[in-house]
């Protein structure tokens, strides 16, 4: 097995990635809040965690991959104060709560599909984990890092670090003290850091989704579910978590500290966080009209894989910028590869190499290992296929090795087929004809040839294994 390397969050190093059980790889990344559509740019993550996925399994891990779907407990901010999203969105809407995270779910589930993200081991819904939330919080509570104020039970963070030794935001690259407003928004709070583990409704009833619980009718905060829902399906520690890098200053720290306080144990091993997607050279919003869903691509006739293709063309930990032209360029290439590659198909009779070309073969993957395997280098995993597939290899190993490549990098190669389109005998027949001139070096007149083609709506284009004739798409 190679080695595989990581940007770790939590050290600032690329380091080697070692399983704390190596019959079983335990990867957890936060998903969507299900009150709006998922973006392009939050779709950018979980490519990303799919890539991770998929490289684990590319090196021989059995891996069980968890990822969570929160539909409640998710505030307008990271302040604690403000409505829930889901209830706001079901209020504008006019709609359920259910029907909200509903709706919203089956979309999603659907955009995953539709970017190749591989069946992973469970989506997990905060909603169906209300009594582990609630049972870890009084894990919290009975070793003393809790308190109460009038709108909820918070977590104590410098209680935490007196009683661990441990630094609260670690994790984090921003100074946690800076958010001072959030003590003036509930001045009952004994640190600015200290976050709701627990909300009481206002008015009990008023609210669509809400529980009983030891300390009153309420609502779990929204950093809790994922400690509860990962512990239970992966363990008390595990090897991986993943999300976007605008968790890192805040839902991250508040989930080492709570975990780590209940169990005494470290959480995770590696934090693997992705970085955002730029739309045009800017930060993405609904208020720049810039705000992009894999529906909107599709209707605009983009195949959703070449938003895919265009995510690995970036190493993850490097800004992207979208733009159509970016995605048209991104389209234009992956049709080409698709195309490349299954003209290779059925062409896979084994013959045997020349030391000079199997040496190759071998070559091209373990350059393609050594990238992906290098921190999910996927724009270098990228180049080593396109060269391979340039190269004087025979092309049944060339169909061979891009498909195993493709188990990592998700294009669906083996399913694509290339639609067949009956060329007119008349066109044909002018093809024909400026083949033959062009051998008999009358290039002029061959030109014309390719002129009445054009005219015709056909393209002809010269290839070692003479012209092809393809239709020109209006």
């Amino acid at each position: 097995m190679a080695d595989l390397y990581l940007t770790n969050s939590l050290t600032g190093k690329k380091e080697k990635f070692e399983p704390i059980n190596s019959e079983e790889v335990g990867m957890y990344a936060c998903g969507p809040t299900v009150y709006s559509y998922a973006t392009i740019g939050n779709f950018r993550t979980y490519a990303v965690a799919d890539i991770l996925y998929r490289t684990l399994q590319f090196n021989g891990y059995k891996v069980k991959y968890i990822m969570n779907l929160t539909d409640v407990g998710h505030l307008v901010g990271d302040s604690d104060v403000g409505e829930d999203k889901v209830e706001k969105s079901a209020k504008e809407k006019g709609k359920t709560a259910t029907d909200i995270t509903k709706h919203y779910t089956n979309t999603f589930l659907a955009d995953f599909k539709a970017l190749h993200l591989q069946e992973l081991s469970q989506f997990t819904k905060a909603t169906d984990h209300i009594k582990e939330q609630i049972a870890l919080i009084e894990t919290l509570e009975k070793k003393r890092v809790t308190y109460k104020t009038s709108d909820g039970i918070y977590f104590d963070t410098k209680g935490f670090e007196e009683k661990t030794g441990k630094k609260y935001g670690e994790l984090s690259t921003l100074d946690q003290v800076l958010e001072g407003a959030r003590v003036r928004e509930n001045p009952e709070k004994k640190n600015a850091r200290d976050f709701a583990l627990w909300k009481f409704s206002k008015n009990p009833g008023e609210r669509q989704m809400e529980w009983e619980s030891p300390w009153g009718i309420g609502f779990p905060g929204w950093h809790i579910e994922c400690s509860a829902m990962s512990m239970k399906y992966l363990g008390e520690s595990f090897d991986i978590h993943l999300g976007g890098e605008d968790l890192r200053s805040t839902h991250h720290p508040n989930e080492i500290a709570q975990s780590e306080a209940a169990t005494g144990k470290p959480f995770v091993r590696y934090w693997i966080h992705v970085t955002f997607l730029k739309v045009d050279g800017k930060r993405m919003s609904k208020s720049l009209n810039n705000f992009y869903t894999v529906s909107d691509l599709k209707k605009k006739g983009f195949d959703p894989i070449a938003l895919r293709y265009l995510y690995l063309t970036a190493h993850y930990r490097d800004s992207l910028n979208f733009t159509w032209d970016s995605l048209g360029a991104a389209q234009t290439a992956l049709k080409k590869l698709r195309e490349q590659v299954a003209g290779y198909r059925g062409k896979s009779i084994r013959t045997t190499l020349s030391p000079e070309k199997q040496k190759k073969v071998d070559d091209y993957r373990i350059r393609f290992t050594t990238a992906i395997n290098d921190d999910l280098n996927t724009p270098r995993a990228l180049a080593v296929l396109w060269e391979m597939l340039k190269s004087n290899i025979p092309s049944g190993d060339k169909y061979d090795l891009a498909l195993s490549f493709d188990e990592v990098l998700g294009l669906g190669l083996r399913e694509y087929e290339i639609k067949k389109v009956k060329i007119p005998a008349d066109v044909l027949k002018l093809a024909e004809e400026r083949e033959v001139l062009r051998k008999e070096g009358k290039y002029e007149e061959a030109d014309v040839k390719r002129k009445a083609l054009l005219e015709k709506g056909y393209l002809v284009e010269d290839t070692s294994t003479g012209p092809k004739v393809t239709i020109i798409k209006k």
